[in-house]
């Protein structure tokens, strides 16, 4: 009889995959983030200005420094693109769970949601633009049913058009999740909090909920993590004008100033792997999954 090979044989390539196109860029982005700042070439060396350039000014909570008001513009982004696509992704995977009986059903509908994911971003961002420029369709209606008597400015390139387009984006990586965790409950919890006597919201709250925050974490995750390092819909949505943490690092890389771009770099990955941690507080997914 043919003998397996061993285990750690077996994780070899796996973990050299994850080594060459993982952990070294990682460690290469760490080891240039202390290297001294050049305009026109990278000097190895180590110091530690390129963090103390990030945080320059930042002692005063009463008028906080450039880097920490990017960084709650960032999380501001996140946390309202998070609560949105959840709330939205939950009901849309609670309805394909458990209203749409048929596997079929499920299928062509699970699809349909997908369809937007067979373009690109960009195209997917700049459709918006002639629905909300000045004279696009959204104020043209406006103004055509008399609610406004002029364009409505905030809809493009604000805060607006900039939560919207990541909604439209990443809502799907909350689905997805959300939907995977609830086809996994056991259809008869549902029949016996019904028999005891709870109503749809009680269910819903005590029973679905709790059984499904896996795929909620897991969503979550998704959705903080890409908005947190997201700079193209920022760029686009916003018109150039709003700051956001990947938005400074895309431009300090198109000026050359590689050092200080890996010190926001670091800090960012920093700041996400906290935010991971604190929601794996809520739950463990080792014992989840």
């Amino acid at each position: 009889m043919k003998r397996a090979p061993p285990a750690w044989l077996q994780a070899t390539p796996f973990t050299a995959v994850m080594l060459l196109f993982f952990i070294a860029p990682l460690l290469l982005i760490a080891a240039v983030s202390f290297w001294p700042l050049s305009d026109y070439e990278l000097i190895p060396g180590f110091t530690f200005q390129n963090y103390a350039t990030l945080f320059e000014g930042c002692a005063s909570l009463q008028d906080p420094c450039v880097t920490l008001k990017t960084y709650a513009s960032t999380i501001k982004f996140s946390l309202v693109t998070w609560a949105l696509t959840l709330v939205i992704g939950f009901a849309i995977a609670y309805f394909l769970a458990f209203h749409v009986r048929s596997l079929t059903a499920q299928t062509v509908l699970f699809v349909v949601c997908t369809i937007p994911f067979w373009t690109s971003n960009v195209i997917r961002m700049i459709s918006w633009v002639p629905l909300l420029g000045r004279n696009g369709l959204v104020n043209q209606t406006l103004q055509a049913a008399g609610l406004t008597s002029e364009p409505v400015e905030w809809l493009l390139f604000s805060d607006f058009s900039v939560v919207l387009a990541f909604v439209h984006l990443y809502t799907m990586f909350m689905i997805v999740p959300i939907f995977n965790s609830m086809m996994r409950i056991d259809r008869s919890l549902i029949e016996a909090a019904t028999d005891a006597g709870a109503s749809a919201w009680q269910t819903l709250w005590n029973v679905v909920v709790p059984l499904s925050r896996t795929g909620i974490l897991i969503g979550s995750i998704f959705v903080i993590t890409i908005v947190m390092g997201d700079f193209v819909t920022v760029g686009v949505m916003g018109g150039q004008q709003i700051a956001s943490v990947g938005k400074t690092i895309q431009v300090q890389t198109s000026y050359l100033q590689f050092p200080l771009a890996a010190a926001n770099a670091v800090v960012l990955l920093a700041v996400v792997l906290l935010i991971i941690v604190a929601l794996n507080r809520l739950v463990d997914l080792r014992k989840e999954l």
